[in-house]
C-alpha cells in the first residue's frame, strides 16, 4: 500500500525521483515498471505499477464501448497510458505531454493512493486541500461513507 505525501522537484529534462521510501517496495512489486496516465477528472497523473495497471486496464477493456462515456474514458486513461521504467538512480522520465496536461513545471507533490500515486503541481495540490479545508465535510458525505468508522 502506498501511502503519504512526498515533495521534490523535476529535473531539467523532467525527470522525478521515486522517495527512498517507495523505491524497494516498487522493486519488488514491479520490477521498477510503472505505468503513468492523466487523471478522468482533475489535473493531475496517475502513476501505477505495472500489474496494479494491468488490472485496471483489463477492467476498461471488458466495458462496453458502445456508450459514449466509455468511449470517452478509455480514451483518456488507455490513451494517455505511458509504459516507464524507474532507472538506477530510481527516477523516470515524465512525458511532455503528461507534464502539460497536469501542469507540472518544477515542484511536484506525489500522495500515495494505496494501490497507486497521484502526482500534482505543488501550488494546485495546496489550492486544493485549502479548498477541501474549507468544505462542510459532514455536508456532503456520500451515502458510501456514512458508515465508515475511523
Amino acid at each position: 500500500m502506498f501511502r503519504g505525501v512526498a515533495t521534490f522537484n523535476l529535473d531539467a529534462k523532467g525527470r522525478m525521483a521515486i522517495p527512498a521510501k517507495f523505491r524497494k517496495h516498487l522493486d519488488v512489486c514491479c520490477e521498477g515498471r510503472l505505468v503513468i496516465t492523466i487523471d478522468h477528472s482533475d489535473h493531475c497523473l496517475q502513476l501505477y505499477p505495472l500489474p496494479e495497471w494491468e488490472a485496471v486496464e483489463q477492467k476498461l477493456s471488458a466495458l462496453p464501448s458502445l456508450n459514449p462515456q466509455v468511449r470517452r474514458l478509455k480514451r483518456m486513461l488507455l490513451g494517455y497510458a505511458t509504459e516507464c521504467e524507474m532507472d538506477s538512480n530510481g527516477r523516470i522520465l515524465l512525458p511532455a505531454k503528461l507534464r502539460e496536461f497536469a501542469g507540472l513545471d518544477k515542484n511536484i507533490v506525489m500522495i500515495g493512493q494505496g494501490n497507486k500515486f497521484e502526482l500534482w503541481d505543488e501550488q494546485s495540490w495546496n489550492t486544493l486541500m485549502d479548498a477541501c479545508l474549507q468544505e462542510d465535510f459532514d455536508a456532503i458525505l456520500p451515502a458510501e461513507l456514512e458508515t465508515l468508522s475511523i
